[in-house]
């Protein structure tokens, strides 16, 4: 993963996440990704937020994702299980709303995220009902 968050850092951690639907297609979006220990194993994941009704739908019924990071002609993609972390998505790892709060933020800033006022932050992400995604990577390739 120290290469993928090379690449991560260079642009900003944009990336492609790319989710299976219903009907075996596939549906992509753009978010901002980051590595950081995963709160219940302590081991890396991949990491993002979002309230992307369609990409939740999917990871919740189908869990399998792609995330595919590039800087200029580099790329590199990781593949794993995701695990939905939020308000609608209760985890026995996530005691209460308090651990939300920190986990959303510390996705946050494992994608490069920074913030001026915490608690704004915090408020937006309550009010969107917003959801931690997290990724146990079981396959990770690249063309460097």
């Amino acid at each position: 993963l120290d290469d993928v968050a090379a690449i991560a850092a260079d642009e900003h951690h944009l990336a492609v996440v790319s989710t299976l639907r219903a009907d075996s297609t596939i549906q992509a979006s753009v978010v901002n990704a980051g590595i950081l220990a995963h709160p219940a194993t302590g081991r890396p994941a991949l990491a993002f937020v979002t309230y992307g009704r369609v990409k939740l739908a999917n990871l919740r019924a189908r869990p399998q994702v792609t995330v595919t990071f590039r800087h200029g002609w580099q790329w590199a993609t990781v593949e794993g299980r995701a695990q939905v972390a939020g308000p609608d998505d209760p985890q026995p790892w996530l005691a209460d709303a308090d651990q939300l709060r920190l986990l959303l933020r510390a996705v946050f800033a494992a994608a490069g995220g920074r913030h001026e006022n915490w608690e704004e932050y915090d408020r937006v992400m309550a009010e969107q009902r917003r959801t931690a995604v997290l990724i146990d990577p079981n396959r990770i390739y690249s063309n460097g």
